[in-house]
């Protein structure tokens, strides 16, 4: 009996926390923040509220737990009766590991990964890998790209479909254990499943007019250089 009460709470505490977030982000864009399509930007990112329209965030990009967006920096005020204040444009398909750290007064992107726990202090430009308190460039996107697509061709892959996260059974809990004995494996298919509206990370509502997700974005860019 406790347990069936207990499930009812936890579905709707599920869904009042995604009522919760749709209204955060609808609140952000009504003060005039740019909140771009396809994004993730869980509840524990703080937003620098007061100054959010100088925040802009582009299509699908995604943010990892407690992350920090801010457009002010009032450390020398008792000094120089001054804050610095500064825009901050995150261009589209750009990701940020958990607990990173977004300064005023930078531009990152389109295309940029983020490790956790970084602070980008400096603009970060396209297509590469950083990390780091300064957050630095560690390699292209490129080159980030095709040492995963090696190790997931000799990697044991597990299809989201039949290991979601959120409702694992313990023969599926082995299976995940199993494979990862020798080193990190692979969930797959989870953002297509997403596209098709099947769960997974809540976005930002999407449709055809936003940017090319990365997938696609790809694949027009080697039609582009095949064709030239």
């Amino acid at each position: 009996m406790l347990g069936a009460i207990l499930d009812v709470a936890g579905s709707w505490k599920a869904r009042l926390d995604h009522a919760r977030l749709k209204r955060r982000w609808a609140g952000l864009r009504a003060k005039g923040m740019h909140l771009g399509q396809g994004v993730n930007l869980p509840a524990s990112t703080w937003i620098d509220d007061p100054l959010c329209f100088l925040i802009s965030i582009g299509d699908w990009c995604g943010f990892g737990e407690q992350c920090l967006i801010l457009a002010h920096d009032g450390q020398m005020d008792e000094f120089l009766d001054a804050g610095l204040i500064g825009k901050v444009t995150i261009h589209e398909s750009c990701h940020f590991g958990s607990r990173t750290v977004i300064l005023p007064g930078v531009e990152v992107g389109p295309r940029t990964i983020v490790g956790a726990n970084s602070v980008v202090a400096k603009s970060l430009p396209p297509d590469t890998v950083c990390a780091g308190a300064p957050a630095k460039v560690i390699c292209s996107l490129d080159e980030y790209l095709d040492r995963h697509r090696e190790r997931i061709a000799s990697t044991r892959l597990l299809p989201w479909t039949e290991y979601k996260l959120d409702a694992l059974q313990p023969r599926q809990i082995q299976e995940i254990l199993s494979a990862v004995e020798h080193g990190p494996a692979y969930l797959t298919g989870g953002f297509s499943e997403e596209l098709k509206g099947l769960g997974g990370t809540e976005r930002t509502a999407y449709d055809s007019t936003a940017k090319p997700y990365g997938v696609q974005y790809l694949k027009e860019r080697n039609h582009r250089i095949k064709g030239s």
